[in-house]
């Protein structure tokens, strides 16, 4: 997997962009350290949008769920005890 620091993503970034676009995972890194902070990937390989309601009609939720819990069971959500 490449790395570059930030400066050497600045100077080199078009071969930095080919290299992600042929299908390498390509790190910039910053700080004496190093550290990972971005990964540079082909927007194609990242999904666009995730869609809403991909479990629609699997279940079913009643009424009963937007019910305030019984304080028994508040209690043991809240971790007092059993």
């Amino acid at each position: 997997m490449p790395t570059a620091t930030i400066f050497e993503a600045k100077t080199n970034l078009s071969k930095l962009v080919q290299r992600a676009l042929n299908g390498e995972d390509v790190r910039i890194t910053s700080g004496r350290e190093r550290k990972p902070v971005v990964r540079l990937v082909p927007v194609n390989s990242v999904p666009a949008s995730r869609r809403l309601g991909f479990l629609e009609g699997l279940g079913d939720v009643g009424p009963e769920f937007f019910e305030p819990l019984p304080e028994d069971e508040l209690r043991l959500w809240n971790g007092e005890g059993e």
